[in-house]
């Protein structure tokens, strides 16, 4: 669609631009991270953003958002949900700028560290992110609660875990989304109490006696909701 019929029936309208960002989550290590860049160009060029781009005129905003995550960052085939438009009249002060915000999760074992910073982008633990430009400390704040929300009534936080996961790491998934400790007891009873979960043969080697490795079972998950189960954790 070009810029002629675009503006055909509003030729009176002042141009405002249309951005989409991508919060990326990912969990590594017992810890959860954002996925951040410098940004390389003005205004603000140098400071650490959250990945954004334009909207093409041809382009739906998903569509928009997984090109500019891919250029940006190399990754590809996200689970992705739009999360809320952000449009202060000031929010960007090189120009008039409306962003709809995308969050993202992955599975960072299946993604090499190089192939992203290869794009000059990098994972930040909580813990050590820095202040962001414009509004982007905002989005990032927002996307969290969304994820907390949502991970405690829908089993959202198997796309950040490897398909196959023990159930310590389940439990320090939760644990960095809530910030806080669970009681391992319960936490592991409630969740195999579920029957979702297929356990695996093998087992996690690192530690001295090793834990069952456990697979997520969607098709169990979807019988059960279907029957009026309720996910809580």
């Amino acid at each position: 669609m070009g810029e002629d019929k675009l503006h055909k029936y509003y030729p009176h309208t002042e141009k405002i631009l249309v951005a989409v960002n991508c919060i990326v989550f990912g969990f590594e290590a017992g810890q959860l991270k954002l996925l951040l860049l410098k940004r390389n160009i003005e205004p603000a060029s140098g400071k650490w953003a959250i990945p954004g781009g334009f909207v093409n005129v041809d382009e739906s905003l998903k569509t928009a958002g997984r090109r500019i995550l891919n250029d940006l960052t190399g990754l590809e085939d996200l689970y992705m949900e739009q999360l809320h438009a952000y449009g202060d009249v000031d929010r960007d002060p090189g120009a008039r700028v409306i962003s709809v915000a995308f969050y993202a999760l992955i599975k960072v074992n299946e993604y090499t560290h190089q192939s992203v910073e290869e794009h000059d982008a990098h994972w930040i633990q909580f813990s050590d992110i820095p202040d962001l430009i414009f509004d982007h400390n905002d989005m990032m704040d927002n996307a969290l609660q969304h994820l907390r929300t949502r991970a405690r009534y829908q089993p959202i936080g198997f796309h950040l875990l490897p398909e196959k996961f023990t159930l310590p790491e389940l439990q320090k998934l939760y644990e960095a989304l809530y910030q806080k400790e669970l009681d391992k007891r319960n936490f592991r009873k409630k969740i195999l109490s579920m029957g979702f979960l297929d356990k695996l043969d093998d087992k996690d080697k690192s530690s001295r006696r090793g834990a069952f490795y456990y697979r997520f079972n969607k098709v169990k998950y979807d019988e059960l909701v279907s029957k009026g189960f309720n996910f809580e954790v």
